[in-house]
């Protein structure tokens, strides 16, 4: 049985089923909730129920506590409908960006190498399109479970057709150790579903953007630099990526390349445990030697909650608002690892 469930509007609903989240009904729809992990942790996509009846599903008392719960509020990747529902975002929605549907598509793997310490390089070339925007990423399903992963694009939006994906192993991890880095191969075939997050760059910018990567994080912002470079979306780009050692470090030579080509971007690795023949230090202290001030710059942060978190920071005391900082933070690995 499907139940419609209408933004308070009055202009857009979807049908959804009774084991179907109000987000995805939503998404699948084309009707734009925000939302960042779908997981239930961030709580981005918090609504506030004015009529019908629902299920909380699997929603932690974490991220929606029994007060909001009293007062109606759901996390809308997590409830279920149970009757006809009216419901309104806590988040502003912003009608000026087209995002893409949400719809499952399946491809096969045709590049799988190792790039980096545990880091591998994943593309998926797809049956079908998935457009998707700059920065946002896509649910892959670990064969023979029921378990999904989240992974960020980091090719360019306009490669529809074949996405590529960084990958971080995690040790006793069902879609890593379990997968990825022991069985699967090159022609395997791959369920997803996306594209999803409210990550990224979803239009042109007049201000330049200081780009912070830790690790894996480089994904996303690989996608954001050649969108941007590609359509002439921001006027200046400084990208840092921060790593252990050398060998934490990846595609150096293909941003070294970009650099060399476009004036307006600059590639900046940063070393934390190991000196070489560029920057050293926490790329968050690497960020503060090059700017006095940020006032007039926008910022893009991914990686580690605590590389996001003290890049925040730093990013204030150099004057960036934080309206103007966007962030994406890894999901933490060791709650989902035995999965």
């Amino acid at each position: 049985m499907a139940f419609k469930i209408s933004l308070n509007d009055g202009e857009r609903s979807a049908l959804a089923s009774a084991d179907q989240s109000l987000l995805d009904a939503f998404l699948r729809e084309g009707i734009w909730l925000p939302h960042n992990c779908t997981q239930g942790t961030c709580g981005s996509c918090k609504c506030r129920v004015d009529a019908g009846s629902f299920d909380h599903g699997g929603s932690p008392f974490e991220t929606l506590t029994q007060e909001e719960r009293d007062a109606g509020i759901v996390l809308a990747c997590q409830a279920h409908a149970q009757s006809d529902m009216l419901i309104e975002p806590l988040a502003e929605i912003d009608d000026s960006v087209t995002h893409h549907p949400m719809r499952d598509v399946s491809g096969r793997i045709a590049v799988l190498e190792d790039i980096a310490r545990d880091t591998r390089r994943l593309v998926i070339e797809l049956d079908a399109e998935m457009p998707f925007l700059a920065g946002q990423y896509a649910e892959l399903n670990v064969p023979g479970t029921d378990v999904w992963r989240q992974y960020s694009m980091a090719n360019a939006p306009s490669e529809t057709r074949g996405l590529e994906f960084h990958i971080k192993r995690t040790p006793g991890g069902l879609a890593t150790d379990g997968w990825l880095f022991k069985s699967a191969s090159v022609g395997d075939q791959v369920n997803m579903k996306g594209p999803l997050g409210n990550f990224g760059l979803f239009e042109a910018q007049d201000d330049p953007a200081i780009l912070i990567a830790g690790g894996t994080g480089l994904a996303p912002m690989k996608s954001i630099v050649l969108h941007a470079l590609a359509h002439d979306l921001i006027p200046e780009i400084f990208l840092y990526h921060g790593g252990r050692g050398q060998a934490d470090l990846y595609d150096v030579e293909f941003f070294r390349a970009l650099d060399a080509e476009h004036p307006r971007f600059h590639y900046r690795p940063c070393l934390s445990e190991e000196a070489w023949q560029e920057r050293s230090g926490m790329v968050t202290d690497c960020v503060l030697e090059d700017f006095s001030s940020c006032k007039g710059m926008s910022a893009y942060l991914c990686g580690p909650p605590a590389m996001v978190d003290a890049a925040g920071k730093a990013l204030k005391r150099r004057r960036l608002p934080p309206r103007r900082t966007f962030k994406e933070e890894f999901t933490e690995a060791a709650k989902i690892a035995a999965e």
